[in-house]
């Protein structure tokens, strides 16, 4: 949750924010009830601070002892659950008062206690329908689709030979028994929608799109209409596994290609973006993607200095996307996840991210970027440098070859032994690790200038 900044000090930065998603202000005269919308939409969205006390960017002075208790008693009085909020009264000048509401995103659906509910929007307080409902239930884990029963569904919409691919796999004797092991059926043996997208002989069938979308563009802005430079657009549907496998040939053959040294000490031929960074980013979209969205698809976007990963529904539970290397293991569909992980595609969302932002950052390139809009996830892989080109024109020649080889090493290396792998004389390389050190972009370990045994590693994101 954002909170209102350095209001404390300037408390007319309460007047000139503009009001978005984690801030809104009110006046003293507002209803209880209608005050209590906004708590629920934020409750139900991330969080936020709303401002009483405000009318038209000015302030209202200092509230009645009736509007005092009825301010106070809006969660009690009005939510249900009972959401959490945190009253804040701030002196703002002599004789006025803000009543600053603290709350705080919640891991529950809360509703008004006439049952209509919420959700904060951007710089608005959204009223939810029956699906929208339903789908903030399956977000906040409170519902699990993916162990829902897709109407009409029967065992013989399962390709069989699949399944006992996946029960040899697992170590099952028999496919319904390795289904009826993962609560793929119900205790009928019905399919439930997890082992449809997984094992189906047509998943779109039930789910149209549940599928991916690769496109290759020839500028790096999506440009309009007749202008518009897109190079490929190819479709990949059937069972999430081989949505992944066909998926990931077609991508390897549209990338740009660089030469980079690897982790076998030798300049090779890769993907401008790393290999394992955009697989583990387009796996994550499949695995963890929202299949209760029915009118949008996985896009993997291709552009010559980036990749845009965009996959439907918001991200799951409590999780911040303004801090993904703290995201804790979460699966909006853990039956689907867990398949996939035996089957040794994906692994848990907090892992798979962190191996993003490293992979990343091996390279040289800026920390994977995430953003949520009211019906999706984002990711954005840049090929952009992390460091100041002022820095790097300060630096030794062989500075970029030196700090490759390093991040490509499992271990810490000696100047001899980067030397070797970049098949040059130790006198460059000191001096370009010694540039790096002073830089702060390396560390040096040793007891002395003459230690046989001092090693140069990396310590921590670059910066």
């Amino acid at each position: 949750m954002k909170d209102v900044p350095n209001y404390r000090a300037d408390p007319q930065l309460l007047l000139q924010l503009p009001e978005d998603q984690w801030f809104e202000r009110k006046s003293f005269r507002i209803q209880p009830k209608d005050l209590a919308k906004t708590v629920v939409g934020m409750a139900n969205a991330e969080g936020g601070v709303i401002a009483v006390g405000i009318t038209n960017r000015s302030f209202d002075g200092t509230p009645t002892a009736a509007q005092d208790n009825r301010l106070r008693q809006t969660a009690l009085d009005h939510t249900d659950p009972t959401a959490r909020v945190n009253i804040e009264v701030f002196d703002v000048n002599e004789g006025q008062q803000v009543y600053l509401f603290h709350v705080l995103p919640s891991e529950w659906v809360h509703y008004l206690k006439s049952g209509e509910c919420y959700l904060r929007v951007g710089d608005e307080t959204r009223q939810l329908n029956a699906d929208d409902i339903l789908e903030l239930r399956y977000t906040k884990g409170e519902q699990q689709f993916d162990a829902t029963i897709p109407p009409r569904a029967e065992i013989a919409d399962l390709d069989m030979d699949l399944v006992e691919s996946y029960a040899a796999a697992i170590g099952s004797s028999s496919a319904n028994d390795a289904l009826k092991a993962r609560n793929l059926v119900n205790r009928d043996g019905v399919p439930r929608t997890a082992a449809i997208l997984l094992f189906g002989r047509n998943p779109q069938e039930f789910f149209p799109n549940a599928h991916i979308r690769v496109l290759r563009f020839g500028e790096d802005e999506r440009l309009p209409g007749y202008w518009q430079q897109l190079i490929a657009d190819e479709r990949f549907d059937g069972p999430l596994p081989q949505q992944i496998l066909q998926a990931q040939e077609a991508i390897k053959g549209m990338l740009p290609k660089v030469r980079r040294l690897t982790s076998a000490g030798l300049f090779e031929d890769e993907d401008l973006i790393p290999h394992d960074v955009w697989l583990e980013g387009l796996v994550n979209a499949v695995i963890h993607r929202s299949y209760s969205v029915a009118g949008d698809h996985i896009r993997f976007e291709i552009y010559p200095g980036r990749i845009e990963i965009s996959s439907p529904g918001r991200f799951p539970g409590l999780v911040d996307p303004t801090q993904p290397e703290s995201i804790a293991r979460f699966a909006r569909n853990p039956l689907i996840a867990r398949v996939t992980a035996e089957l040794r595609i994906g692994q848990e969302l907090g892992e798979g991210i962190r191996r993003m932002f490293a992979g990343m950052r091996r390279v040289g390139f800026a920390d994977p970027e995430y953003r949520q809009t009211s019906g999706s996830v984002i990711l954005t892989l840049k090929a952009v440098q992390r460091l100041d080109p002022k820095m790097w024109n300060a630096l030794p020649p062989r500075a970029s070859s030196v700090l490759s080889a390093l991040s490509a090493s499992a271990r810490p290396m000696s100047t001899g032994e980067v030397a070797d792998v970049l098949g040059l004389s130790n006198p460059p390389v000191r001096r370009a690790l010694q540039a790096m050190r002073d830089a702060g972009l390396v560390q040096w370990r040793g007891n002395g200038p003459r230690d046989p045994r001092a090693v140069w590693y990396l310590e921590g994101p670059l910066q």
